[in-house]
């Protein structure tokens, strides 16, 4: 079996119930936005800035390279994900928004959101028991897209 059906295999064993999987079909891609919004606005020093690029720029690197390794389609996937996620947090800015702030309050919401949804499927989290988790939910939510594509994964 290949790490990423393992992993994914795994993390659904705690998703199981309905409500719960649609919480997360909303929470986790919410989550993925503010937690780079959130990196995003992080000051940069200037060596960084010079180039137009934040943490998140940074981060996303290995973030996106770790998704490639799991799946060619999922990092894909996920690269689509993190370039509507920039785009998005720029619209924060276009319009003024606090970056921070939104992301943060949204972080909040979208948590709370998933342990109501975990407390309702009677399972504790998956990254209670391995931290690769909270990137595999991202995974596992596109999985559902692609699936629905008839595109392997």
């Amino acid at each position: 079996m290949r790490q990423i059906e393992a992993l994914l295999n795994e993390y659904g064993e705690s998703h199981t119930n309905k409500t719960n999987i649609l919480i997360h079909s909303v929470a986790v891609p919410a989550i993925y936005f503010v937690t780079i919004g959130l990196i995003w606005s992080i000051p940069v020093p200037d060596f960084i800035a010079y180039f137009g690029a934040t943490w998140a720029h940074v981060l996303l690197i290995p973030v996106l390279i770790y998704y490639f390794r799991l799946s060619g389609p999922i990092g894909a996937a996920m690269t689509l994900l993190s370039i509507l996620v920039l785009l998005g947090i720029n619209v924060l800015v276009f319009f003024q928004w606090s970056v921070w702030k939104f992301c943060l309050a949204m972080f909040v919401v979208m948590w709370i959101l998933q342990f109501i949804g975990h407390h309702i499927e009677g399972k504790k989290p998956s990254f209670f028991k391995d931290l690769q988790f909270l990137l595999v939910g991202p995974a596992w939510w596109w999985v559902h897209w692609l699936k629905r594509l008839n595109i392997s994964y």
